[in-house]
């Protein structure tokens, strides 16, 4: 019963703080990590049940053993199980004593007008060195003068941290700070006296590769909207994946367990069947973050070629230069919309060689007109479709790249079926791992 509790995330009756923390975000903590590995390939087997089911509603015959799609992989585990996350969020708000200078991960919700703010000190899936950073900001902002900033409209300044790390052994961290009414004078002098508490302060433990500070008055805010302010160290971290190294700014996208990564990537690379002629697509579908190409990248030395796609020309930036620093010289990065430019560059493709696609879209999926390029293209006769929650709009996408032609849809081209799936646990002690489904037609 326990153990069913602690799979669905809730609080057992006389819980701590830690614990209910540990529920909300971590919530298989409690079990073996065996039985945290079927837990997760049961509910991907419910998935590829599910999207069986709707393919025959479709009138495609779909059914496999098991009432599966396509045969599922036993889940790949993680080859870190604790402190693996590479990047790590903390908020600002009441703590369980009532301090509203707090820094941790949230419990409760907004709606519910409920949430406390505790320390993740005992989270297992985040590294000591985030919760030493996160302890030493709550130091921080705790002797600062300054209000943190809870709701917007109530002011106050002190908002979230970003910790990131690498296995080469950087630090980034970034504070979020609202600005309010202050002027630029009020503004640097916060800026100096954050810098000298983590370089010549109790901060200095942290050992900070880099030191940012964004200004912003929106939940969330790109570069281009509000520039990331180096107080502190290096422009840059530095991960290596697959022998490749990647310089890191401080809102690319990045795998959040590197070592998942590298198995997940390796797996796609061998799904992908690449001969020396393969064009290789590499599909950035993020939203705000920027991708760096790094399926496409960590594959390039496989490939004839690699295509990458990215919305964000500060990730292009990256990408390219770390395909210069790698001596990777068989790529073309294209900027801009992947529904706006996919359709553009497929529509005009007369290239011979085999054309593999991977995407890796966010939660909201892809957009419509990024699957209908992918399904019309002819040449595409392998797709790679990755996500981390393959039962939402994922499970649209795949409708719509495996039903029936329907020219009222303008899905003409031949539809592709679900070959193989493959879960990775890249989300030791969550519920959530991330699906590889081989498409083929």
């Amino acid at each position: 019963k326990e153990k069913k509790k602690a799979r669905e995330g809730y609080s057992l009756p006389g819980s701590s703080w830690e614990e209910r923390l540990a529920n909300a975000v971590t919530p298989l903590w409690r079990l073996p990590y065996q039985e945290q590995l079927q837990v997760k390939y049961e509910s991907q087997r419910k998935i590829l049940q599910t999207l069986a089911s709707r393919l025959e509603e479709l009138g495609i015959d779909a059914q496999k053993p098991g009432g599966l799609c396509c045969p599922l992989q036993p889940v790949v585990p993680s080859p870190v199980i604790n402190g693996y996350r590479n990047k790590s969020t903390f908020s600002v708000n009441r703590g369980p004593d009532g301090n509203l200078k707090t820094v941790g991960l949230y419990v409760g919700t907004g709606r519910a007008r409920n949430i406390v703010c505790v320390k993740a000190n005992h989270m297992e899936n985040i590294p000591p060195k985030h919760k030493q950073v996160a302890q030493c900001y709550e130091e921080f902002i705790r002797r600062s003068p300054l209000d943190p900033c809870i709701l917007f409209h109530e002011g106050g300044h002190w908002r979230e941290l970003v910790v990131r790390t690498t296995s080469c052994g950087h630090t980034m961290a970034i504070v979020t700070f609202h600005p309010q009414e202050l002027g630029q004078e009020a503004l640097a002098t916060q800026k100096a006296l954050l810098k000298e508490f983590f370089v010549c302060g109790p901060g200095t433990v942290c050992a900070l590769t880099s030191l940012y500070f964004q200004e912003s008055t929106m939940t969330r805010c790109s570069h281009e909207q509000s520039p990331f302010q180096l107080l502190h160290g290096e422009p840059h971290i530095f991960e290596e994946v697959l022998g490749l190294k990647f310089r890191i700014s401080p809102d690319a996208f990045f795998q959040v367990n590197t070592g998942g990564a590298e198995v997940l990537y390796q797996a796609v690379g061998e799904l992908s069947q690449a001969g020396g002629d393969t064009v290789l697509l590499d599909i950035c579908c993020g939203t705000g973050e920027q991708w760096l190409c790094t399926i496409g990248l960590s594959l390039a030395h496989q490939m004839s070629k690699i295509i990458g796609i990215e919305v964000v020309e500060k990730a292009i930036e990256d990408a390219r230069w770390n395909a210069a620093f790698n001596g990777i010289s068989n790529c073309e990065f294209h900027s801009g919309k992947a529904e706006a430019v996919l359709p553009q560059l497929l529509s005009s493709w007369e290239d011979a060689r085999p054309l593999v696609a991977v995407v890796n879209p966010s939660r909201a999926g892809l957009h419509y007109r990024v699957v209908q390029a992918i399904r019309n293209c002819k040449s595409i006769r392998r797709l790679l479709y990755i996500s981390c929650k393959p039962e939402g709009e994922a499970m649209r996408n795949l409708l719509e790249l495996c039903c029936p032609p329907d020219p009222g849809k303008k899905l003409v081209g031949e539809p592709f079926a679900p070959t193989l799936a493959i879960p990775f646990d890249m989300f030791p002690h969550t519920v959530h791992c991330e699906l590889v489904l081989l498409l083929t037609r």
